[in-house]
């Protein structure tokens, strides 16, 4: 199979096509073939080794890759439900690699049918997974009821757009998002479902007296410090990433005892396998959501060989929705 492989930690030149062997599925897992396999941050993250304290930190050589859209090529022992030829999207198969390849290996669970729905699997790839994730952080985590309003920072970002659609499908009363000054003008042209897009830089004074019941901030750093003066009493806020880079962020904890506040941390490569029950029907919510149209999202389209670009115009934040890339 064809793939793009990190052959060692470093600059995004590490990245090369080359040409690997076929997997096999073993039982409970299907083999894809993929049609597209979305670029995300954490991809970044793991060529540049900044998890390298993490024990199942991915070593070179290494093809990155966390979910793609494809067909069934064939059902590994025990997996019922599918077809070959069956148009699919998968979640990461756990690893957190393997999707920049022309076959995928993805356990049962992750992988939901999108035969007939209409989706395109572009759209299906950069979304769905996502979506997916968004649903078990707002259910589960941060336990979002009808009515209640989110914030959403970082708004056209490849997690955080998928924030928006599932809110609304919850019931959510009002979403709104942030984005940096110079994203303005293509936040202004989006179609996620926001009720209203403000300036990061410029929270406060924009937002006035506005509370929110429910804070995304995949962000951190000074974005992170700044919800907390947007949070009212038994608000929750959703540390759902580090875009900022600001590693030693910290929250002080009597602020959250006397505003009687929550932080929680979602990540879901540490949820979801310990949590499997949530994530089928976070998939066919997600599903749904896509196919209503609230996940429309801006995604480019680049071959394998413009991984390296891909991955610096990530690391430059020279994208305005996501990055999808073709065998």
């Amino acid at each position: 199979m064809k793939a793009v492989q990190a052959a060692q930690f470093g600059d995004p030149t590490v990245l090369v096509v080359t040409e690997l062997p076929d997997p096999t599925p073993g039982p409970g897992e299907i083999a894809i073939d993929v049609t597209h396999a979305v670029v995300g941050l954490v991809d970044v993250f793991f060529r540049r080794r900044l998890f390298k304290d993490v024990p199942s930190m991915a070593q070179p050589p290494f093809v990155p890759g966390l979910e793609v859209a494809g067909t069934v090529r064939a059902l590994g022992e025990g997996v019922v439900g599918f077809t070959v030829g069956e148009k699919v999207v998968s979640m990461s198969a756990g690893a957190g690699t393997g999707g920049y390849a022309s076959m995928y290996i993805a356990p049962v669970h992750g992988v939901v049918s999108i035969e007939g729905s209409g989706i395109d699997p572009a759209l299906a790839v950069a979304v769905i997974p996502n979506a997916a994730m968004a649903h078990v952080a707002l259910t589960q985590v941060a336990h979002l009821a009808q009515g209640e309003s989110v914030l959403v920072h970082d708004a056209l970002g490849g997690f955080a757009a998928a924030f928006p659609g599932i809110a609304k499908q919850i019931g959510a009363s009002r979403v709104v998002g942030t984005v940096r000054t110079d994203k303005l003008s293509v936040a202004a042209k989006t179609k996620l479902p926001y009720d209203r897009i403000v300036d990061s830089d410029a929270l406060l004074g924009t937002l006035g007296d506005e509370r929110f019941d429910v804070v995304i901030d995949p962000v951190g750093g000074a974005v992170r410090s700044h919800s907390f003066a947007l949070m009212k009493s038994g608000s929750r806020l959703i540390v759902a990433g580090n875009a900022s880079g600001d590693w030693g962020h910290q929250v002080k904890t009597n602020d959250l005892w006397l505003g009687s506040a929550t932080v929680s941390g979602f990540n879901a490569g540490a949820y979801l396998p310990s949590h499997p029950q949530v994530l089928r029907p976070a998939l066919e919510a997600a599903l749904k959501a896509v196919a209503s149209g609230l996940g429309q999202t801006e995604i480019d389209v680049l071959p394998f060989s413009d991984a390296a670009i891909a991955h610096q115009r990530m690391e430059s934040r020279a994208l305005n929705g996501r990055i999808v890339l073709t065998p």
